[in-house]
């Protein structure tokens, strides 16, 4: 076919793709009802399915050691959902309690910090102007980001109660997913065609590999730093300890920037009570970084992401410009997930240039 003629026919599926695009999007009043029926439904079956999956590990590794099935199941299943469900119970109602003080107080925390930045400027008189206008912005910044934040974090809690039905399904799903779990795989694979089968398999190991311990691992990290920050925030009397340790481990599944970003509003709250707090704080997050890369981390998660420290910068950068604070979060698994799918590609294709080399030194 001429070459000409190949790009007429590009060009014109490119103009077809743009049509069927225009056309999806102006329907949307249509479909989007449907979709979100169906997100709605999915929900808790993908949460129960990423549930099973954190925990499939532990209850193979129990079965390992001779326990039936069923009861490794039933040990993993009842620790995990009691001691989060005892979680809920005695810490939620504390947590909301913090958050709506935090919430009424907002604006004198912000009085007294800007306090606090004019008793600065009056000390530093000789330092450019530019200075002093760039942390006035700056603080201005930070407090329409907490009252974002906190207006997102209230959303959150009615959206939970809206839907706390999904929500209490959620434990029986799982429950039947790790039970049945060999009887789900089975009838996944049957309806894999059998030409895809062994790439996905090889696909889905390599996933495994290289990401499944990390993100296990950074759960049971990021809940022992926030456990223990909050608990270090409470003997140093800093307010809202439970909230600022929450936010503080949650950040900290973010690589490199996590604890920084975690550590700003603690440290802010410290602000408005005395420097002495403020020290305080700064030294708790330097210890707890410092153990959690030289001690939590590599005894939980090794070296498990095998990805360079800076693909993961890029990787959190470009996250966070796309995504936000959620960008930030999963950027590094979908990198890594990409990375994973990239190089089975590249080795695939070199696996049939070898193939075709050895069928051509057959033939000769």
């Amino acid at each position: 076919m001429d070459i000409k003629v190949k790009w007429f026919y590009r060009l014109g599926f490119l103009l077809l793709l743009f049509i069927v695009l225009f056309v999806f999007i102006k329907i949307s009043p249509i479909w989007q009802p449907i979709l979100r029926v169906i997100l709605t439904v999915a929900f808790p079956f993908v949460l129960a399915a990423f549930i099973a999956y954190l925990l499939y590990p532990f209850i193979h590794k129990l079965h390992e050691n001779g326990l039936q099935w069923w009861l490794s199941v039933m040990i993993v299943y009842i620790l995990f959902f009691g001691g989060i469900g005892y979680g809920i119970y005695k810490g939620i109602p504390v947590f909301i309690q913090q958050l709506r003080d935090l919430s009424e107080n907002l604006p004198q925390f912000f009085a007294q910090l800007e306090g606090i930045v004019d008793t600065i400027e009056k000390k530093t008189k000789s330092w450019p102007l530019g200075i002093h206008k760039q942390i006035n912005e700056s603080l201005h910044v930070i407090y329409g980001e907490f009252e974002q934040i906190l207006d997102r974090v209230k959303n959150f809690f009615l959206w939970l109660l809206e839907s706390i039905f999904l929500i209490l399904l959620i434990p029986f799903i799982a429950f039947y997913m790790i039970k049945d779990i060999s009887y789900l795989t089975d009838a996944f694979w049957s309806i894999v065609p059998k030409k895809w089968r062994k790439q996905m398999k090889i696909f889905i190991r390599n996933v495994d590999t290289s990401l499944g311990s990390y993100i296990r691992g950074q759960f049971i990290v990021s809940a022992t730093v926030g456990t223990i920050s909050a608990l270090l925030f409470w003997l140093i009397k800093l307010k809202y300890p439970l909230l600022l340790g929450a936010v503080l481990g949650m950040t900290n599944v973010i690589p490199y920037f996590g604890p920084i970003i975690g550590a700003v509003p603690a440290v802010i709250v410290a602000a408005t009570m005395s420097m002495k707090t403020v020290i305080l704080v700064i030294v708790i997050v330097i210890v707890l970084q410092f153990l959690e890369g030289n001690v939590l981390s590599p005894l939980i998660m090794g070296r498990s992401l095998q990805m360079h420290p800076l693909m993961i910068i890029f990787s959190i950068l470009i996250g966070g410009e796309v995504g936000g604070v959620v960008g930030l979060i999963f950027a590094v698994p979908i990198v890594a997930i990409i990375k994973t799918t990239l190089k089975q590609i590249f080795d695939q294709i070199q696996s049939r240039e070898i193939e075709d080399d050895q069928n051509k030194m057959e033939e000769q």
